[in-house]
């Protein structure tokens, strides 16, 4: 199986959301799968299959967090300098409209663009590693094509 890159941010969120569904989301719905079934008839029993329902979407996530987790690679971005590579927090500016951004190259399971998490397989992403301050990029979006310069590169 192959080694799932990520950050110890990303490893200690997935890991705290794996320890909250074992420990108080798990035990809830078996709770409440028991009272409902103190209410008698299974079969129009809707509070029955609602947790019955959120127990089986809890069970999947658990094994799917599992999943991760054991084929997680932990990488420490302070400890990687020079060129653009995973971990890197990189600042670029669209050539097309000056606006700057600013992304973390994070892997799959922690990406949220909405927070500056930039997977390490989108396009931006690949086009980027290797890079370095000043180079710039010519990237194909789902948008069309874009135009970055690199301003910034850290490892923190």
């Amino acid at each position: 199986m192959e080694k799932i890159p990520m950050t110890r941010a990303g490893f200690t969120a997935l890991d705290e959301e794996l320890k909250n569904l074992k420990t108080v989301e798990r035990p809830a719905v078996i709770k409440a799968i028991a009272e409902a079934r103190e209410h008698g008839d299974l079969s129009e029993n809707a509070e029955y299959h609602a947790a019955r329902e959120k127990q089986s979407f809890i069970e999947g996530r658990v094994k799917e967090l599992e999943a991760v987790i054991s084929l997680a690679e932990v990488i420490d971005p302070k400890t990687l300098s020079g060129a653009i590579k995973f971990g890197a927090t990189v600042t670029l500016v669209d050539e097309d409209n000056d606006i700057e951004k600013t992304y973390q190259i994070v892997g799959e399971p922690e990406a949220d663009i909405e927070n500056g998490k930039l997977n390490i397989k989108s396009p931006l992403a690949r086009a980027l590693i290797g890079k370095e301050e000043g180079d710039s990029v010519e990237v194909r979006t789902p948008g069309g094509e874009r135009s970055y310069e690199v301003l910034n590169i850290l490892f923190v």
